[in-house]
């Protein structure tokens, strides 16, 4: 066996084919295995070392090999009570994958490779890796520095600066998005909830229907209030006497007052104003606020004369020309809350008040940290469903190289639905957030029998649904370009602020939400997506893409034509001799000429 052992690692060494793989990868060490490479099992950096007397040239030279922290020993001397321990909490889910059995051979040919470099490294994280060891790696897994893409933050100033880049329209693949730390985008965004409660007032009152209610979804015996959520601020129930008492006359016209205004803004008749903008001025907007909430979330009633009614009509097929947003508004103002920097759908909050969303910025206010805690998300109230339930896709693409910018976009991709009927009465959730780690604490409700029990799709199932609806072209014409087109912007945008490094590559994960129109919305893009199999779907398709990346990232060096499996090329650029940095704080100043 040990004979046998050498022969495999001396052609290894001479093949270039020593790995290492830290996190929970069995997949990509099978594969490995099966193409004839070793594996260097790397220590955990947090680990210290044990001191012990006469070791310390067997430390110092596992140290100039790469390794540095705890040494490493033969299979026969290791000790395994602790194994497992300090593993982070973020990464349980991915735990849940099976991993392999510990097999003898294998473990003494990491014995032997242990002064070696690796030629290839897959971690999930490149801090668990000696500083040392990492730039002498030829092909590795993560960038550094990803932050201004990786983090909702980060992707929301980011894409910010789109329009340096390219003629597009940020507000048509992204929806609105504001960062709570800042002072400015925080005014901004007061100043988009309050627009878009007027916007809601009007589409509101054009639901008006005889002498019905407008606003209400709440469904009949229903004894919660549309909009509502359980959260650290309460709402109280609206009596009876609040929902009699007549709302006063002039809200409509408020609301069409302020549409306009925001439409002369919108047309940049106050391109020469000093004074602030109208849309801030023009109302008593507390005042005006409660009045929306009354009517949106608690069912008060709402009066129209003729002459309003096309007014409002008018307003917004006008409004509707220049906001690209508003088909997925809806008609309650809704918004996500999202910590900055969280992933997995942690702490994540929809509400349909300000006075909720600023008072959790205001609680972190005063905190020392450099970057904000929370954004805030215009929420799509009018996603496309499947039998009733809200979904999104996980969409993987890799980047290769940085500079000059080389995608590779994957074919195959899969849906999440969320576990209960989507409903913007209930903002819990179940509900609403499609995160698989999310929905796993819902696994005893069942959305619709029509769904599987473990709530995620393939590609191929939702196309057959899309044919079924009579919409069969709407994946390869509208979706999948809507998809490529936002990345590519999306990475274009933050390519200046990502680390790169020559023989590096990461797959990522994109995640998107698709309006009635079936155009792609981009959530967020997350770095070292999960390759649990948490369904039958899933233990088919992380594996393809995982062994496809291999093809691409170690084949295609050598062999251009070789198979990709699933990956296509979605954009190499041109190479340039030098690269323009673009900052993130460019304005115009001027004065007027009148």
């Amino acid at each position: 066996r040990l004979k046998k052992a050498k022969l495999r690692v001396e052609q290894a060494i001479k093949e270039k084919k020593i790995f290492s793989v830290q996190g929970p990868y069995p997949v990509i060490r099978r594969l490995l295995r099966a193409r004839g490479w070793v594996e260097r099992k790397l220590p955990h950096k947090s680990r210290a070392p044990n001191q012990q007397p006469g070791n310390q040239k067997k430390q110092q030279r596992e140290k100039r090999a790469g390794g540095g922290g705890e040494p490493l020993h033969p299979p026969w001397q290791r000790d395994k009570k602790n194994k497992g321990e300090g593993e982070d909490e973020d990464k349980k889910e991915d735990k849940e994958q099976c991993t392999e059995d510990s097999d003898d051979i294998h473990d003494l040919m990491s014995y032997l490779v242990q002064d070696q470099v690796p030629n290839f490294l897959w971690t999930i994280r490149l801090s668990n890796i000696d500083r040392d060891l990492l730039p002498r790696i030829e092909v590795v897994n993560r960038f550094p520095r990803l932050y201004a893409l990786c983090t909702k933050e980060g992707l929301c100033q980011s894409l910010q600066n789109l329009s340096w880049f390219e003629q597009v329209d940020l507000n048509t693949f992204f929806p609105r998005c504001y960062r709570l730390g800042f002072m400015d985008e925080k005014e901004a965004f007061i100043e988009d909830f309050r627009l878009t409660a007027a916007r809601s007032l009007l589409k509101l009152a054009l639901q008006k229907v005889g002498d019905r209610p407008v606003g209400t979804e709440q469904p009949p015996g229903s004894d919660e209030v549309p909009g509502r959520r359980r959260s650290h601020v309460s709402h109280p129930m609206p009596s009876t006497a609040r929902l009699r008492c007549p709302l006063y006359p002039q809200l409509v016209e408020e609301a069409l007052e302020v549409c306009e205004q925001h439409l002369g803004v919108l047309g940049h008749q106050d391109i020469d104003r000093n004074t602030p903008s109208p849309c801030r001025t023009c109302i008593a907007w507390d005042h005006f606020l409660q009045e929306f909430y009354r009517v949106a979330h608690e069912g008060a009633r709402l009066v129209l004369s003729r002459e309003q009614r096309e007014q409002c009509q008018d307003v917004l097929q006008r409004l509707e020309e220049q906001l690209p947003q508003l088909g997925i508004e809806g008609n309650l103002n809704v918004w996500i809350v999202k910590p900055s920097a969280k992933s997995r759908g942690r702490g994540i909050i929809c509400t349909t008040r300000l006075e909720e969303v600023l008072e959790l910025a205001q609680s972190y206010a005063g905190s020392s940290a450099r970057v904000c805690e929370w954004v805030v998300q215009k929420y799509v109230e009018r996603p496309l469903t499947i039998f009733d339930t809200k979904f999104d896709i996980r969409q993987w693409f890799v980047v290769t190289d940085w500079k000059p910018l080389t995608v590779w976009f994957y074919r195959d991709c899969y849906l999440r639905f969320c576990s209960r009927p989507f409903s913007l009465c209930h903002l819990e959730p179940a509900r609403h957030l499609c995160n698989v780690s999310i929905q796993k604490r819902f696994k005893t409700l069942q959305s619709d029998p029509r769904l599987p029990p473990d709530k995620i799709w393939s590609n191929k199932q939702f196309q057959e649904y899309l044919a079924q609806l009579g919409r069969a072209d709407a994946w390869q014409r509208v979706i999948v370009p809507g998809m490529k087109a936002a990345i590519l912007n999306t990475l274009r945008c933050a390519r200046d602020h990502v680390g790169s490094r020559k023989g590096s590559f990461e797959l990522f994960g994109a995640d998107f939400l698709i309006g009635r129109d079936f155009k792609p919305w981009l959530l967020e893009i997350n770095s070292c997506p999960t390759m649990s199999p948490s369904s039958v779907v899933t233990r088919r398709l992380c594996a393809n893409v995982q062994r496809d990346t291999l093809r691409l990232v170690l084949d295609r060096r050598h062999n251009p034509t070789c198979s990709i499996g699933a990956f296509e090329l979605l954009y190499r650029e041109a190479p340039v001799s030098s690269c323009l940095s673009v900052g993130v704080q460019l304005e115009v100043t001027g004065c007027s000429l009148r």
